[in-house]
C-alpha cells in the first residue's frame, strides 16, 4: 500500500511558475517510477510526465516539453513537478501516481496508486 499526497496547487497568472510536490508514505516509493497526470472537467485525464525509479530518465507530454520538469528526492519520499511559463490550458487537477511494473507510461492504466490531486488554475 502506498499513499500519495499532492500539494502546491494554487491560482496563478499565465507565465508564472509553480512547483507541485507529491509525498509518498507506506511502501517505499523508491521502487516505483512515478508519473504526473492532469484532468480538467470535460476532458480525459492527460499524461504530463513520468520519472524513473532513480530519477535518471524522464518523459514528457509534447504539450509541456521544455516547460515542465520532473524530479525526485528519495530521502524525502517526494517527487516534484516544476512548472514554468504556465498557460491557461495547463489548468486542471494534477495527480501523481506510481507506475505499474512492466507498463507503458502515457495512460492512466499504466499506473497503480494515485493521490487525491491538487488544483492548478492559470488565469489569462
Amino acid at each position: 500500500q502506498v499513499q500519495l499526497v499532492e500539494s502546491g496547487g494554487t491560482l496563478v497568472q499565465a507565465g508564472d511558475s509553480l512547483r507541485l510536490s507529491c509525498v509518498a508514505s507506506g511502501r517505499s516509493f523508491r521502487i516505483y517510477a512515478m508519473g504526473w497526470f492532469r484532468q480538467t472537467p470535460g476532458k480525459e485525464r492527460e499524461f504530463v510526465g513520468t520519472i524513473s525509479m532513480n530519477g535518471g530518465v524522464t518523459h514528457y507530454a509534447d504539450s509541456v516539453q521544455g516547460r515542465f520538469t520532473l524530479s525526485r528526492d528519495s530521502d524525502k519520499n517526494t517527487v516534484y513537478l516544476q512548472m514554468n511559463n504556465l498557460k491557461p490550458e495547463d489548468t486542471g487537477v494534477y495527480y501523481c501516481a506510481t507506475r505499474v511494473v512492466g507498463s507503458g507510461w502515457t495512460t492512466g492504466t499504466d499506473y497503480g496508486y494515485w493521490g487525491q490531486g491538487t488544483q492548478v488554475a492559470v488565469s489569462s
